[in-house]
């Protein structure tokens, strides 16, 4: 198989020394494996600008999906009730675990390219008594857009409800200082802006509020506060972990580090991302999202014209060295370009010259 540059939003492109950390083979009870963990799980707590005082992290097995399920699984109780908002097909994706899980729940929906309005929200939140918790994607890698997560923050915190983000997508590409904004439960995966591989989501949860969960869950696998007592203890997780990934994990995270930290990271894909919507608008791929609410993970673009096919285009990328991803939306043609993994700006432009040579061809 090729070695192809992925545009995508995760599985991404990493590096050499994060894939050659798996060539390795760990055992789950030594102690040096345990302490990678406990190693990722405080770095995590920093990057998110929090201490163990207030907060804490716990590692799940699975996709980002299963951490996202974890805490439906263990935050919520039979007698709360959910306000979720959505946008695109992650924020959809909940409000199926909620009815799976028999949540008591009410859908905030809103056009894939549109914010949530603060106002309609509060009158959600001053009619419905009965919620007690919010949840929103930070950012909705269905079409990119970035919802705005203080406004959302600044309800949760004045109407005295339990905040949940899904900063999948977003978490070790942006900065969010979860202490500030006051989210209860933040989750995010692997293999996302942090530039491990998939095998694993982590939860970053208030302690007090995780402290209350006990008995909660509906799966035993799932069980976001078990697992947490057994990691707590010495770094073991409960059931078989996906060692060659934490692993690779670990070494994602040094680098991360080396590259500057958030700030760094979060200028690389911002460059990323405005080198190619320029450049493609003008050979007439136009993104879908405005520019005031793209994100800087993931961008998606409309199709030129009539003409244009998807499966040729992708095609044609693909034997140059990149891999796209096609688009997600059902009542607009679109194709999607992923900023984030270890791709520069250098990888953008050959990109963007490809893309022109396409356009050049197929005009003629």
């Amino acid at each position: 198989m090729n070695n192809y540059k992925l545009l995508t939003p995760g599985p991404l492109t990493t590096t050499k020394s994060v894939k050659e950390e798996m060539l390795f083979d760990r055992c789950t009870w030594d102690q040096d494996y345990k302490d990678i963990t406990q190693k990722i799980r405080s770095q995590l707590l920093a990057l998110a600008g929090a201490t163990n005082e207030e907060y804490t992290v716990v590692l799940m097995q699975g996709s980002g999906t299963f951490a996202v399920e974890s805490v439906m699984n263990t935050a919520i109780t039979d007698h709360d009730k959910s306000l979720i908002i959505t946008n695109g097909a992650y924020g959809e994706r909940i409000v199926k675990m909620a009815k799976y899980i028999g949540l008591t729940f009410r859908e905030y929906s809103i056009p894939y390219n549109e914010y949530p309005n603060e106002a309609e929200l509060r009158s959600i939140l001053d009619e419905d008594q009965e919620i007690t918790h919010i949840i929103m994607v930070h950012c909705e890698t269905t079409t990119g857009i970035l919802n705005p997560i203080e406004v959302v923050a600044n309800l949760s915190k004045s109407y005295g409800k339990t905040l949940i983000i899904d900063a999948m997508s977003s978490f070790g590409g942006m900065e969010i200082n979860v202490p500030a904004l006051g989210i209860d439960y933040l989750i995010s995966s692997a293999n996302k802006c942090i530039q491990g591989v998939p095998g694993f989501g982590f939860v970053i949860a208030k302690l007090e509020k995780l402290l209350t969960c006990e008995g909660n869950s509906r799966s035993l696998s799932l069980d976001l506060y078990d697992q947490w007592k057994e990691m707590e203890n010495d770094g073991k997780w409960r059931y078989t972990s996906p060692t060659h990934v934490v692993a690779a994990f670990s070494k994602a995270m040094d680098e991360l580090i080396e590259e500057g930290g958030i700030p760094a990271r979060h200028a690389r894909y911002q460059n990323n991302n405005r080198i190619l919507r320029e450049r493609l608008e003008k050979v007439g791929i136009h993104a879908y999202i405005a520019e005031e609410k793209q994100s800087p993970i993931i961008t998606t673009f409309l199709f030129p014209n009539e003409q244009f096919n998807f499966e040729d285009f992708y095609s044609y990328v693909k034997e140059r060295g990149f891999v796209l991803y096609p688009g997600k939306l059902t009542d607009v043609d679109t194709f999607r370009i992923g900023n984030i993994g270890e791709i520069h700006e250098e990888d953008i432009q050959t990109l963007c010259n490809i893309i022109e040579e396409y356009m050049g061809v197929m005009a003629k």
